[in-house]
This record gives C-alpha cells, structure tokens and sequence, in this order.
C-alpha cells in the first residue's frame, strides 16, 4: 500500500512549480522573495489534504495553532503567512 504522506509530498512538487511561478500576482506577495511564502503554500496544501471536506471557516483557528508546529514555517508569525496558507488550502480545495 502508497504511504498517503509520501503521495503528499510528491503531489507538493506541482504545487511548488505553481507558487513559485504565481505568488506575485498575489496582493499580499510585495517585495518578499517565493522563498519567504513558500512554507504558507506547503501548510496550506498539506493542511487541505488533513481537513478534506471542512471549510476554512470551521478550521482556522486549528490552523493557527498548529502553524507554530508545522517543521517547514521558519521564523514567519501566523498573521505574517495566512494569506499564502489560505491560497494554498483554496487552490486544492478548487477554489482558486
């Protein structure tokens, strides 16, 4: 049996490609390099994964939280990066 957490990682690949091309037609990109949102994609991909079916509404408050656990965040505070996790969550939900 495919370990899910692998398929995830693999599937991450496309959506970094993605990022890395378009984060800057976002309004909140500014001057900060792909590299500084770059953790906020990944959350937000992984965290749509977890949460398949529920709505960011109903979840953002467990997404903060967990934020300051997540390996990949850096330095960046949870106000700093929710936009991009919110683009990475809506992008696999089909939102965006």
């Amino acid at each position: 049996m495919a370990d899910p957490n692998r398929s995830a990682v693999m599937d991450w690949t496309a959506e970094d490609e993605y990022w890395r091309t378009n984060y800057r037609n976002r309004p909140y990109a500014g001057s900060q390099s792909y590299d500084y949102y770059q953790p906020g994609y990944r959350y937000g991909y992984e965290s749509a994964h977890r949460y398949l079916g529920k709505k960011w509404d109903d979840v953002e408050s467990d997404l903060r939280s967990g934020w300051d656990r997540f390996e990949h965040r850096g330095e960046r505070t949870w106000d700093q990066i929710k936009h991009a996790v919110r683009d990475g969550w809506d992008r696999l939900m089909g939102r965006r």
